[in-house]
């Protein structure tokens, strides 16, 4: 019983952890609650199916268009929508949580509400101390390190890595630096979409197999509960707080019965006692990037 928990609880951390990073890093370098973050998901997932479906280009140049296109858009979503409203917290939350929904509708009226199949990058299993894992769902959980240590290198090594580490400390003080804090919003948040499309691919073609217009919802209230069990902008705390939502969950589900349908219910009562115990999470600090 035991060993099932502990194997698909670590690879569904890795795969949580990478469904959250975007979200954690628009929030760490700007203070923006991306409501949106879903939807970006989704939109990455139907452009793969699109042009998986309609157009014999391959698996490959399918992802990359869907990565590429859904930065792009996460871009113009920052500097026409938030930009003008950055620092009002509550605007930022009613228009992107608005903007989700209008990107919903805009795919229930080009694609219908039934399930679109979109095909996997791999396919078979292996087993792991006689736990079957696919391919498919270990390639998400190894894409999720890389990604994290791309990003890892990035923040620390990189010129505009170390500015958005400067933003995220001291605003006033990366102003006197000469640093372009419009520029970098809008490059910060052309990388969360361009992960939040990663993820959208890889989840939607190793797990659910299918997109579907509702499907935004489930990454965004996982990707809300992880950051704020692991303290909102803090990167390290995105991935200690996706192990602890997938444990969770998978014990749920494993140790009570016939609870499938309550797993969103067990995780939702994490967040919340993470909130009445320790209101900034695990890590601590408010807007803090590592």
């Amino acid at each position: 019983m035991i060993e099932p928990i502990i194997i698909h609880g670590l690879i569904a951390g890795g795969t949580y952890a990478l469904l959250a990073l975007g979200f954690t890093l628009i929030y760490g370098v700007s203070g923006v609650v991306n409501m949106a973050h879903g939807s970006l998901f989704m939109l990455a997932a139907y452009i793969y199916f699109a042009f998986t479906s309609q157009l014999p280009i391959g698996i490959f140049w399918a992802s990359t268009i869907a990565i590429l296109a859904t930065g792009i858009m996460g871009s113009i979503l920052y500097r026409l929508l938030i930009s003008p409203i950055i620092n009002d917290e509550v605007a930022v939350l009613v228009v992107t949580i608005a903007t989700a929904l209008i990107f919903e509708q805009a795919i229930i009226l080009r694609f219908r509400s039934h399930l679109n199949p979109v095909p996997s990058f791999v396919s078979g299993f292996f087993q792991i101390l006689g736990v079957k894992v696919t391919f498919a769902s270990l390639l998400a959980f190894i894409m999720a390190l890389v990604l994290f240590l791309i990003l890892g290198i990035f923040l620390s090594r990189s010129k505009a890595g170390r500015a958005m580490r400067a933003l995220s400390q001291d605003r006033e003080a990366a102003l006197l630096m000469g640093v372009n804090i419009e520029r970098l919003y809008m490059m910060t948040m052309a990388i969360s979409a361009a992960i939040a499309a990663i993820a959208g691919i890889l989840i939607t073609a190793s797990q659910t197999g299918a997109a579907y217009p509702s499907m935004w919802y489930h990454p965004l209230y996982m990707s809300f509960a992880i950051v704020i069990l692991g303290g909102l902008g803090s990167v390290k705390g995105t991935l200690v707080g996706a192990l602890i939502i997938a444990y969770t969950e998978l014990a749920f589900i494993f140790l009570v019965s016939a609870a499938m349908a309550l797993a969103g219910a067990a995780v939702m009562t994490a967040m919340i006692l993470t909130l009445l115990l320790r209101p900034k999470g695990l890590f601590g600090r408010r807007i803090e990037m590592e």
